[in-house]
């Protein structure tokens, strides 16, 4: 996993993302999870070239049950996008890098 993405859990969720003073995408994922394998490349090079504009971290649903919880994951991966402590945007499912860029100019 590259450094820029940030690992969160249940308990720093609000400090990292919901108080964060910019944009933050959260990847809710799972190891075994073959469509989260796959967006996990395009997120990580994204953030090596997008991560001035939004901060991006990934939550592990597996080991984090409250927060997937509150915003109601049925499907993973999902990447919630978040603006100002609320939610900007969501993806479901595997998505190409050009949508993924889109919505990171669209809310930054």
């Amino acid at each position: 996993m590259a450094e820029d993405v940030l690992e969160i859990n249940d308990s720093n969720f609000e400090a990292e993302v919901l108080k964060a003073d910019g944009p933050v995408m959260v990847d809710f994922w799972a190891p075994w999870c073959g469509p989260c394998k796959a967006i996990g490349p395009i997120i990580e090079e994204l953030s090596g070239s997008l991560g001035n504009k939004i901060k991006f971290t990934k939550c592990n649903v597996d080991d984090n049950p409250a927060t997937p919880s509150k915003y109601a994951i049925r499907s993973i991966p999902t990447l919630i996008f978040f603006k100002d402590g609320a939610v900007a945007d969501q993806v479901v499912g595997l998505v190409g890098k050009s949508k993924l860029e889109e919505i990171i100019n669209k809310i930054s």
